[in-house]
């Protein structure tokens, strides 16, 4: 074996231990707040950079943003190279002047979330925690879930920050404003 033989050796050993480095560091870091609401159907904040190989497990083929703001670029750019379908719900008009989600918003949302067709979904807002927490407590009324289950999750996400205001929202919402499909 010469020289050059060994240093080649060499090189390539180190680079599979490189590769072994890199594939056991790799981390799957979900989004804050991320939490699935029932198979084909998750919850979060923006992802940063770091989740997006956890979404890209997920293989979703839809977002439903509720934040009045854009999401940022870099996410917009990963949504786009992943084929995933982007519903801005977060129009101005979607959000009252308190920052609360308006009927119209959860009604645009549940219309997508309950095409079996647009799943798996992630619901989310900046920090996944009011207007995806109103969304996803109005659909657990859907669901028939009592009103106590349906707020402890709601608080669970929201954390110290709990919006009572949402809480009304969800417990006096008119359920039969939602057209609930039937299956074929």
């Amino acid at each position: 074996m010469t020289t050059e033989d060994g240093e080649h050796l060499k090189e390539h050993r180190i680079s599979v231990k490189q590769a072994r480095l890199s594939s056991r560091s790799l981390k799957l870091i979900p989004p804050p707040n991320f939490g699935m609401v029932e198979d084909g159907l998750y919850r979060s904040g923006q992802p940063s950079e770091l989740s997006f190989p956890f979404l890209e497990k997920l293989r979703l083929k839809s977002i439903i943003w509720l934040a009045p703001e854009d999401p940022n670029p870099a996410f917009i750019n990963f949504l786009a190279d992943q084929d995933v379908k982007l519903h801005h719900l977060g129009v101005d008009n979607a959000v009252q002047y308190d920052g609360a989600i308006t009927e119209e918003a959860v009604l645009s949302a549940l219309s997508i979330i309950l095409v079996p067709s647009s799943l798996p979904l992630l619901v989310m807002c900046n920090l996944g925690r009011h207007r995806t927490g109103t969304v996803v407590g109005v659909f657990r009324r859907l669901q028939r879930w009592n009103l106590t289950s349906i707020l402890e999750e709601y608080r669970r996400y929201a954390g110290p920050k709990v919006r009572v205001l949402n809480e009304q929202f969800i417990e006096l919402f008119d359920c039969d404003l939602v057209s609930v499909p039937l299956p074929p």
